[in-house]
């Protein structure tokens, strides 16, 4: 007896699926820089685009970034840019753009309406949207440039005056939350790794799992069902794929399109690599094979990073279990690397806003990616981990500090960066740790003899009397009781209800010269002022591992924390 219903072939030619996208339409697009990013689809769309003039009209909503320096959506705002085109794209909602300096520059010149919410809150959104819900409610992002009351999340003059992504003050039950909306995503442009005939996708080769199926749940929600187009490497028979591994069912996909590999990357700089799909699992503790991983040479960002893991290990002592933790782009990103030469990788668990859990997190254009995790969630169903405060603490970067706590990483007048996952991590997690050098710009500061010497100062302050935006607020941290701590290469602060608190100076730094006469406002000076541990200072490994093993006698292994 044959089959009652033959099996789909939904394989299309990229222009094929795409001339169905119609002008004003509201497209929803994956990618955590150019992992899940469906290159191929949006280079073939703004292609189309230039050939007949049409889609155009366009409003994008990005559960993170789709591009790189360079590539997919960079290189199609590179054009925009240069032709001052303002017929393509109406408008777009990207929670980061620091690795597209093109698409910051369309935002700077209002060829575009700009809005940036954080990763978590786009991801979530999708969801609700799924849901059949007209938003999302949450208390993430009060008191920030995401709260209406000063930003609201809009990025240029453009989006201010439009507002085609609102951001509403709402009181429940004598509460303040925020609620976000924005347009329901008529077609959604989707990647996996392989489809079947039938149209299961799934992501086996992927690096990470993100948003994709919320965003074609989105798009299929009622009313005005859309188009779903999904960029694959590879086409399979019908019923190959187990069903443990298809990330998006079929009846969710309406047409798939096979990319070349030039346009099908897992990160920025990695075309394929068998460890990133975790078909080879690196070894942890082989840290000279760890080619991916960004070097952790630069002794001042080390400084940094092992203090940030001495937060990390205090918390391990308390529990007496092991420690989950966030660790954001940058310095944050090294402490993995540090944890895992300490011996430490069992017990400091790392997970990424792009859904990896434990492992060791890489950096810069692979930021997102890890080696070796055990697990690997969807963006929305790892940020829950952070908004409802199940993690134990995070490290994120910063770039500005003012006597308030507020906390600025990213935003100068000229740099458009945008939130990321920060606000959602930062205003969730009930330990903060913000890590970054002292001051910015040029500088020279060298570690010797187990000291911190400064033989050129960088000229910029980070630690300012006002920030140039608010990502994080210190007020609402202290509202709910949060632990947050500053880290620097030379001192160590605390938020408290009386403003931030000096509590640690590094060896070989002089209080008033290279602290105090450094920052546009003066902190709380503590009558315990302690000096940073000594081991953060020096080229052998810290032993943290046999310290621990001898506070806790009775422990014989770590693992059995």
């Amino acid at each position: 007896m044959g089959n009652i219903i033959p099996a789909f072939q939904k394989t299309r030619s990229a222009s094929s699926a795409l001339s169905l996208i119609r002008d004003g339409s509201v497209l929803a697009v994956s990618g955590f820089n150019l992992a899940a990013t469906p290159e191929h689809l949006i280079l073939k769309l703004y292609e189309q685009y230039e050939k007949v003039g049409h889609p155009k009209d366009l409003f994008l909503i990005c559960d993170s970034l789709p591009a790189v320096p360079g590539r997919a959506l960079d290189s199609v705002s590179e054009q925009l840019s240069k032709k001052q085109d303002r017929d393509f794209l109406r408008g777009f909602q990207i929670p980061f753009l620091g690795f597209s300096p093109w698409t910051q520059k369309v935002v700077q010149e209002e060829l575009v309406e700009a809005y940036s919410w954080p990763i978590g809150i786009v991801a979530y959104w999708f969801r609700e949207v799924a849901s059949g819900r007209p938003g999302l409610i949450t208390k993430i992002g009060i008191d920030t440039l995401l709260d209406p009351r000063r930003e609201g999340g809009a990025l240029n003059a453009r989006a201010t005056e439009k507002m085609t992504c609102r951001v509403n003050v709402i009181e429940i039950q004598g509460e303040e939350f925020l609620f976000y909306q924005a347009p329901k995503p008529d077609f959604a442009l989707i990647r996996a790794s392989v489809s079947d005939e039938a149209g299961n996708l799934s992501m086996m080769d992927e690096g990470i799992r993100g948003t994709v199926l919320n965003m074609a749940q989105a798009v299929k929600a009622r009313p005005n069902q859309g188009t779903v187009i999904a960029q694959v490497r590879w086409l399979t028979k019908s019923g190959t794929i187990n069903p443990r591994d298809v990330d998006v069912p079929f009846p969710l996909v309406d047409y798939v399109v096979l990319s070349p590999k030039s346009h099908h990357w897992q990160s920025g700089r990695i075309e394929y690599d068998p460890r990133i799909s975790y078909k080879v699992l690196q070894p942890v503790d082989d840290l000279e094979s760890l080619d991916l991983v960004s070097p952790t040479e630069n002794e001042i960002d080390r400084v940094i990073a092992r203090r940030v893991l001495l937060e990390l290990v205090r918390i391990l002592e308390e529990k007496g279990c092991p420690v989950l933790a966030n660790l954001g782009v940058g310095i944050p990103a090294l402490v993995s690397s540090i944890a895992a030469e300490e011996d430490l990788a069992d017990c400091i668990v790392s997970c990424l806003e792009s859904g990896p859990w434990g492992g060791i997190a890489l950096s810069g254009m692979d930021f997102g990616l890890a080696l070796s995790p055990f697990a690997l969630s969807t963006m929305p169903d790892m940020f829950s981990n952070f908004e409802g405060g199940v993690i134990d603490a995070a490290s994120l970067g910063f770039l500005q500090i003012d006597s308030s706590g507020n906390v600025n990483p990213s935003f100068l007048p000229g740099r458009v960066y945008g939130p990321g996952g920060f606000p959602v991590i930062a205003g969730g997690g009930p330990r903060i740790y913000f890590a970054g050098t002292f001051t910015a710009g040029a500088s020279k500061i060298m570690v010797e003899s187990g000291q911190l010497k400064i033989v050129e100062e960088g000229k910029i302050s980070k630690f300012v009397s006002k920030v140039y935006r608010i990502f994080f607020s210190g007020n609402e941290a202290i509202k709910h009781s949060k632990e947050i701590l500053y880290i620097t290469e030379r001192a160590v602060f605390r938020l408290t209800k009386n403003g931030v608190l000096l509590e640690e100076i590094a060896p070989g730094i002089d209080l008033d010269r290279d602290l105090l006469k450094k920052m546009e406002f003066q902190p709380i000076v503590s009558s315990g002022l302690k000096s940073m541990d000594e081991r953060l200072f020096l080229n052998e490994k810290m032993q943290i591992r046999t310290g621990i093993l001898e506070s806790l006698p009775k422990k014989k292994n770590l693992r059995d924390l």
